[in-house]
């Protein structure tokens, strides 16, 4: 059975950019050329786009490494090099964005076309032709590309549906939703029927349309995390219209209000919000004896607990699925319902404190000093590594340079402070320098 794969993590890495080129001008009547490197080009970003051809996140069960090309590298004559064209992934509508490690909010990718960059490439590296200057008109050198970000990011995909059926296992969700639509949902005579939310797309007998999704049974504690719990209410959190299918029968030995209550007290543990949602009762399995008797006896408690934070005029609708009895009637109304019912965002309220983070800005400090036991000193951190990495070892102007950038970062006095001697190791990634006093 193919599983409904609604969560997956992936990691992104944007390209680097271009290594800045050193050259100079070797023409045959300039006498001194001047420099002529150009720069790197810029590396390619990750983006996702919204397909809505889209229904799931299966395709990221086989693929789950997203690279993006690097920048060319400058080249003489001063030509800089081309920048990368970028990697765009699809994903469906309704793929909510997170950092994997941070748990930030990145995005959420709603409509169709909608484009959201995870992952930027690093600039190209400048080539000598930029650091020329009356003091030093032939400069000896250049910078390599920036690295291009890197991240672990977590799709979750919400199934969009309009309307969601909710209620206890064997109450006939299934049933009904393969009479009203076109979905074939597996149906059986056992709890927990529905392992994955199905959704089908419902046209009234008036000609209107929306997507139903039938939510999988919850049991009480569900949104606890027991029987199938959470993972499967998080499908229930964008449906508009919830429709609360109870089996008026009362076949299984159960009591319809008690079930009506547990519900919705299940709706209310996992998000309050669930309880904004207007309801429709669907008193459903009609065709059987006693279900008029309890229908009644149904209506009447729910008069009686108006009181109850749930029982504002919640209107019901008698149905029966398998001989298809009022179900016109229903979803004309479920229609009517929709088109007074505004969408519900996910992060409409929270969405000041889930700051959306992209990621470029830490407040790590700049480096830091660790000391290995063979006394070298090693030196870590995003930024300090960044220059590291963009820093062309080859001449020896770009290596004076990345010096005066670490002494302007306050390494240099940073390691004296904590007692480094004149000739000491210090290393950076792979590579190993004296430390002069």
């Amino acid at each position: 059975m193919s599983m409904f794969l609604d969560q997956v993590t992936i990691d992104v890495k944007a390209g680097k950019g271009g290594d800045g080129m050193v050259a100079f001008r070797r023409e045959k009547y300039v006498p001194d050329g001047g420099p002529a490197g150009g720069d790197g080009g810029r590396g390619g970003d990750v983006i996702l786009v919204v397909d809505e051809g889209l229904r799931t996140l299966m395709d990221f069960r086989y693929n789950r490494h997203f690279r993006a090309t690097p920048g060319e590298n400058g080249m003489s004559k001063g030509m800089h090099g081309r920048g990368a064209e970028d990697t765009y992934v699809s994903v469906p509508p309704g793929t909510t964005v997170r950092d994997a490690d941070t748990g930030t909010l990145i995005g959420d990718l709603i409509e169709n076309g909608q484009e959201l960059t995870v992952a930027h490439g690093g600039r190209g590296g400048r080539g000598n032709t930029r650091f020329a200057s009356p003091r030093n008109p032939a400069p000896e050198l250049a910078e390599n590309g920036e690295p291009g970000q890197e991240r672990n990011i977590e799709l979750e995909l919400k199934v969009l549906a309009d309307v969601g059926l909710v209620g206890f296992p064997s109450v006939g969700k299934s049933t009904i939703l393969s009479v009203i639509s076109s979905a074939r949902p597996k149906i059986g005579a056992y709890h927990f029927t529905t392992l994955v939310p199905n959704l089908g797309m419902v046209t009234t007998s008036d000609g209107r349309s929306f997507a139903a999704a039938d939510l999988p049974g919850l049991i009480e504690g569900a949104s606890q995390g027991v029987g199938l719990g959470t993972q499967f209410l998080r499908h229930i959190e964008r449906t508009r219209v919830i429709l609360h299918v109870i089996d008026m029968s009362g076949m299984e030995g159960r009591e319809p209000y008690e079930d009506y209550k547990a519900i919705n007290n299940e709706l209310g543990t996992h998000n309050l919000r669930l309880l904004e949602r207007p309801q429709i009762i669907v008193a459903n399995k009609m065709d059987m004896p006693n279900a008029e008797e309890n229908l009644k006896k149904f209506k009447e408690q729910l008069k009686k607990d108006k009181e109850d934070e749930f029982a504002d005029d919640i209107p019901v609708f008698a149905i029966s699925a398998i001989t298809k009895q009022g179900l016109d009637n229903l979803l004309n109304a479920t229609a009517d319902l929709l088109e007074v019912t505004p969408e519900f965002l996910l992060y409409d309220e929270d969405v000041e404190e889930d700051t959306v983070n992209y990621g470029f800005q830490s407040d790590e400090p700049e480096f830091t000093i660790s000391r290995e036991p063979d006394a070298t000193w090693v030196l870590s951190g995003e930024k300090l590594e960044k220059l590291f990495k963009m820093t062309n070892f080859d001449h020896d102007e770009t290596v004076m340079r990345f010096a005066r950038q670490l002494r302007s970062m306050g390494v240099d006095e940073a390691l004296r402070a904590r007692g480094a001697k004149d000739g000491d190791l210090v290393r950076i990634d792979k590579f190993e320098f004296e430390f002069v006093d």
